[in-house]
């Protein structure tokens, strides 16, 4: 996930740098920030006790290329959340939650823009307050649950969003990695898009501070314009930020994960 964020931000004009609990660093030296995918956020962040979690597989019948497609991927997908995660055997990363919502606290101080992607979306929405659905089997009642690299979701974005400014009105479709999802809004957040099952699959703060997170993951649909606006909008505005605030000292984004 760390090489295709990069990618991707280098395509929207800024310049990546990799955050983790054994390589910290402070809110002060970034432009922007981005909170990737990766392990669950825990729940005792926003009080509730963690659940077992058990493999769902899709039952919706396939088309042959779409099923052979899935054998290729799927394989392919649960390496990349594995590495990506780094979680231990609960599946949760104290330290990765304590750094990032550090992070992010800094970032809205001095009102840096904030992308939150997956696990980022959920964290964003638990750090203003909100809480989690730790399961999402059974949500799925107009469609069956999809996990895929691949863009097979099909989402509606909220006219008046930040998110409709960037994407507009054509109907937008994405990828799911996602086993949890947005339950209670936190404070101030709004939701920017839903799927067809009514699932939160979007949000973002309502502040002049650009807040915006996606349950989806953009950086592996670099195919997808709309999908590179995203990182080009939080450039964007990075960049604005940085013409109106001589402490920010380079230009560019980061990654979390």
């Amino acid at each position: 996930m760390w090489l295709f964020t990069r990618i991707a931000v280098w395509m929207a004009g800024g310049k990546a740098v990799r955050i983790t609990p054994l390589k910290p660093l402070s809110g002060r030296s970034i432009d922007g920030l981005i909170v990737g995918g990766g392990a669950d956020v825990s729940p005792d962040l926003y009080g509730q006790e963690r659940l077992s979690h058990h493999l769902h597989l899709p039952q919706k019948d396939k088309g042959i290329i779409r099923f052979l497609l899935d054998i290729i991927i799927f394989p392919l997908t649960w390496i990349i959340r594995i590495i990506a995660s780094r979680s231990n055997s609960s599946g949760v990363d104290p330290a990765r939650d304590e750094l990032e919502r550090s992070l992010i606290d800094q970032c809205l101080k001095r009102r840096l823009p904030i992308l939150g992607i997956c696990r980022g979306e959920q964290l964003l929405n638990v750090h203003f307050g909100g809480t989690l659905h730790q399961r999402l089997t059974g949500f799925y009642t107009e469609t069956t649950e999809i996990r895929t690299i691949l863009p097979q979701k099909d989402i509606t974005v909220e006219h008046g969003t930040r998110l409709y400014d960037i994407f507009g009105p054509i109907p937008c479709r994405v990828n799911a990695l996602h086993r949890q999802g947005v339950h209670h809004l936190g404070n101030g957040i709004v939701v920017s898009a839903r799927d067809r099952n009514g699932i939160i699959q979007a949000i973002e703060h309502e502040g002049d501070t650009w807040v915006l997170g996606v349950q989806w993951h953009p950086e592996f649909m670099p195919q997808a314009p709309r999908q590179r606006m995203l990182f080009r909008a939080l450039v964007q505005q990075a960049t604005s930020r940085m013409g109106s605030n001589d402490e920010i000292s380079e230009r560019g984004a980061i990654s979390l994960e």
